[in-house]
């Protein structure tokens, strides 16, 4: 049985991030796992500050007028994702496979884990200012519930989270 490598991201994985992901384990046959969030639960402030506090204006203006996506669009977003996200890692040679999950992905990850298979988690995002400062976000709320290491990666970055 080969090992699984569980990635958790919230937008498509691009060149540097698979990059980081396979250096983790070089000479290593591993079979990797993507889930991707559909996200129709936005939290409308939390979005706001993470805008601000990089500088993006106009995403913040965006945000407080911006609606939620429907559940469609939502799993419509997330499948598009995944698919290039898995694509991107089997161009890499890789073994890769993935789903979607609900808006709270730690059911989901919770059961990945319980399968035994599942060797680590590699949580993928971008900053989140309120959630990363008090450690609410998914890779903080993973190590407090999961039994296997968890890595927090910001995307497109070799920056830790």
């Amino acid at each position: 049985m080969t090992d699984t490598i569980l990635v958790l991201t919230e937008d498509t994985l691009n060149p540097a991030d698979v990059q980081h992901i396979l250096s983790l384990h070089e000479g290593e046959s591993l079979g990797y796992r993507v889930l991707v969030p559909a996200d129709t639960e936005r939290n409308v402030l939390s979005g706001i500050i993470d805008h601000l506090s990089v500088g993006e204006l106009k995403a913040a203006w965006d945000e407080v007028v911006g609606r939620e996506p429907t559940r469609a669009q939502a799993t419509a977003t997330a499948a598009e994702q995944l698919e290039l996200s898995v694509a991107e890692l089997r161009a890499a040679g890789r073994e890769a496979d993935g789903s979607i999950t609900e808006d709270d992905p730690l059911p989901a990850l919770r059961k990945a884990v319980a399968s035994g298979d599942v060797r680590e988690v590699v949580v993928v995002t971008y900053p989140h200012a309120v959630e990363d400062t008090f450690h609410t976000d998914w890779a903080s709320r993973a190590r407090d519930d999961l039994h296997v290491p968890v890595l927090h990666l910001y995307s497109g970055t070799s920056e830790l989270g």
